[in-house]
């Protein structure tokens, strides 16, 4: 359920790739957080990746998710480019009643 969830969340279209890298990064973790302590984390892989790679050419965050997760198979392991955003004001209150 939240492998569907995380890929409708990503396939958001064309963005400019620093928003699309910020996205995907944050799918991953998404992701990789919801996963049951017990799972089988390559087989989780390959069902993720499996279903994600549908939406990788139309939508770039998507693709960042795809490359995370096909990264974090490759031997021997290093470390993911992960990264939390950074924090910016982006117009409260204000701003989400001008979107409406």
């Amino acid at each position: 359920m939240i492998l569907e969830l995380t890929i409708s969340q990503l396939d958001s279209g064309a963005l400019p790739p620093e928003q699309a890298a910020e996205k995907g990064q944050l799918g991953y973790m998404q992701w990789l957080g919801a996963l049951p302590a017990d799972a089988d984390y390559h087989r989780e892989v390959r069902r993720a990746y499996n279903k994600a790679q549908a939406f990788e050419h139309g939508s770039p965050a998507v693709a960042v998710f795809c490359s995370l997760l096909l990264q974090s198979l490759e031997m021997p392991p290093k470390p993911l480019p992960l990264s939390l955003p950074q924090r910016a004001r982006r117009g409260g209150a204000q701003a989400r009643r001008h979107s409406l």
